[in-house]
């Protein structure tokens, strides 16, 4: 990679490949599509249309102060568990409607799925004919290597980045197997149960020398083993849980009771929602992953040790319901139990109506087209920096994860900063 203070410049083509042709996937590369034949505007997308913010209160246009993928050379590989391509997934999705699936079907059309690593034991709820079989999970791993390799082949790029966009798996708790590279590896001889699909994925792509996140609250790359590997083959990673709807206000409204210093009593969570994420979190296993980082969130925001009196007695609770009629048109509620001057009780009511992949689709982008400009700056590891994107920040050991949004974003522009300040490494050509 680059040498020390530099960075590689963009060259050729850039592989965005994603487990999980879904509702997220279909409408993140339909919308990619969309822009690039300038039919829409990237809505949500800091890569695309943020500023560098400057010390005098000048901001410079990020695109143009980081030498960022153009979206003109992305090109895209996914698995799935149905054999469906980009177009006919799009439309089981029910996300975009069909004169927006119209203007891009023949690009929807090229793009299909590679038989996944699955396993029904991780997400009991959906099954599927379009999987891998073999002997081990350490066949399954080289499968992937190998898939990827075609990728790259067959689409001309010179290097790739794989973003877990797949269901959330049960909630599987650290292991023996997790706590290094060598037990790991053993593992997937002996096809340990405690590796789920994801991990085979994150561990393939690592090995390979590829960036990975995880958008979902699965444990994935967040273990010793697979941080291990990154640190051991130079690659960044990042996760876990793409922050998109309840969520994210719930990290820019905390931090403003917090910093009014009001108490907070109860802070009570609901979600309806009808698509495959939906139907999936109705199984206790996968809503045990996702409540671990939806409930989360609040502990960091609302210190209870720091402020006893405020926050002490705070009862958090997360439900998701899946309800069909809504489909991917999801909608939250929350409802605040907030305490004021001399004790006195208040109310905050939330009613927010979002669409899950339109809100997910641009973080996708952006930790894409970051985690691999985080690569060709030699940059390997855990980059916490993009905890801005996450609702459980993976984060290096020695760090503390931050929820508050704002402190997230402070970072993040404060990472691409610093990478906006390294001098271009030249290229061969350049330099002869």
């Amino acid at each position: 990679m680059a040498a020390e203070g530099s960075i590689l410049p963009h060259v050729g083509r850039l592989l965005v490949l994603l487990p999980g042709l879904g509702a997220v996937t279909t409408t993140f590369l339909a919308g990619v599509e969309a822009v690039r034949r300038k039919l829409a505007y990237p809505f949500g997308s800091l890569s695309q249309l943020g500023e560098l913010e400057g010390m005098d209160g000048h901001g410079q246009v990020l695109r143009n102060a980081l030498p960022l993928a153009p979206l003109e050379d992305l090109v895209f590989a996914t698995w799935d568990i149905f054999p469906d391509d980009a177009y006919e997934a799009a439309r089981q999705a029910k996300v975009l409607s069909e004169q927006d699936l119209a203007a891009v079907e023949d690009f929807l059309r090229s793009i299909c799925p590679m038989p996944a690593v699955f396993d029904p034991q991780y997400v009991r709820r959906l099954n599927g004919p379009h999987v891998k079989r073999a002997p081990t999970k350490r066949h399954l791993a080289e499968a992937l290597c190998e898939d990827i390799h075609k990728a790259l082949q067959e689409t001309g790029a010179s290097r790739a980045v794989l973003i877990w966009c797949a269901s959330t798996e049960v909630y599987i708790p650290p292991a023996p197997c997790h706590h290094s590279l060598k037990a790991f590896e053993a593992a997937l001889e002996a096809n340990d149960p405690a590796i789920p699909p994801s991990q085979i994925y994150a561990y393939a792509a690592l090995r390979m020398g590829i960036p990975y996140a995880n958008g979902a609250p699965n444990v994935s790359a967040d273990i010793p083993a697979l941080e291990e590997l990154a640190e051991l083959n130079q690659v960044p990673i990042a996760g876990k849980d793409f922050k998109t709807g309840q969520t994210l206000l719930k990290t820019v409204i905390a931090p403003a009771l917090r910093r009014r210093l009001l108490g907070v009593q109860g802070w009570f969570s609901v979600n309806i929602l009808g698509n495959r994420d939906g139907w999936v979190l109705e199984d206790e296993g996968s809503f045990r992953a996702k409540e671990v980082t939806k409930t989360g969130v609040l502990e960091g925001l609302l210190p209870a040790e720091q402020y006893p009196e405020l926050y002490g007695e705070l009862y958090h609770k997360v439900r998701i319901h899946y309800y069909p009629p809504r489909g991917d048109a999801k909608e939250s509620w929350d409802a605040i139990d907030i305490v004021g001057w001399m004790g006195y009780p208040m109310h905050i009511k939330i009613n927010f109506q979002c669409r899950d992949s339109i809100l997910a689709a641009p973080v996708v982008l952006d930790v894409a087209l970051f985690l691999d400009l985080a690569h060709r700056a030699g940059w390997h590891g855990v980059q916490s920096w993009l905890g801005f994107y996450f609702k459980s920040p993976h984060v290096r050991r020695e760090e503390s994860v931050e929820h508050d949004l704002f402190v997230q974003y402070g970072r993040l522009q404060q990472a691409l900063t610093n990478l906006a300040r390294l001098p271009a490494k030249l290229t061969v050509s350049e330099s002869t």
